[in-house]
């Protein structure tokens, strides 16, 4: 199994207001649609109670865009993996509103969890949007999407699969496009940036931006 020589840590545990519902949802709901970090290989196809392709999302914010793009495509189980607990209670309560049989939470690390959790060869698709940038250069190390880390995704991505990252900051788009091209197992579909894919909603902050002249990048990558 591949490790990381170096842990990332790719967030600040800054958990902000939980409000009731989001810690009620957190409490009762989790026990049955989360799965519980543990240091060895997960069968989700027993977890989910099917075979069917397998996206990760890591670090699914409230989980808006999660729940849209589960409920519209039944025919995938959507593993996401968040450490704060508003987004957490957020995307259960989603999950209970819609009835999304098709969603599963981890709420740990992602690193350890690809790293111990999730064998070779799982993945058909990997969602990471709008991750923190860490815009200063003193705070870059703390960026997701570094070698290693790109290395362990391919690693868990089934030939074929696709990585899909989208920002809104330029220059984290053009580090993310260097780390990716970078990765000799991995194609850019694109000439550089990829137009915005019909799964991926627009979100109301993005919108809203847009309007305002700022710019989002989608990178999409094909494991080869």
């Amino acid at each position: 199994m591949n490790t990381l020589h170096r842990p990332i840590r790719s967030f600040v545990l800054r958990q902000g207001r939980v409000s009731n519902a989001q810690q009620r949802a957190h409490s009762t709901l989790l026990p049955k649609f989360g799965i519980e970090y543990s240091p060895h290989f997960v069968d989700l196809d027993a977890i989910f109670g099917r075979a069917a392709p397998k996206v990760l999302e890591i670090g699914f914010g409230m989980g808006e865009t999660t729940a849209i793009i589960a409920a519209q495509h039944p025919e995938n189980d959507y593993l996401g993996i968040e450490v704060h607990t508003p987004g957490v209670g957020s995307l259960l309560k989603a999950i209970e509103e819609q009835n999304l049989a098709n969603v599963r939470i981890v709420q740990h690390d992602a690193v350890e969890v690809l790293c111990y959790m999730v064998p070779p060869l799982t993945f058909a698709a990997v969602h990471i949007f709008f991750p923190d940038p860490w815009p200063k250069k003193r705070h870059h190390k703390r960026r997701l999407l570094q070698p290693p880390l790109v290395a362990l995704l391919v690693e868990r991505m089934k030939p074929g699969a696709y990585l899909h990252v989208a920002t809104d900051w330029q220059e984290y788009a053009e580090y993310v496009l260097s780390v990716l091209q970078n990765n000799p197992q991995l194609e850019n579909t694109a000439h550089d940036y990829a137009p915005r894919p019909d799964y991926r909603p627009q979100t109301k902050f993005e919108s809203r931006g847009l309007k305002l002249g700022h710019g989002v990048w989608d990178l999409i990558f094909k494991r080869l």
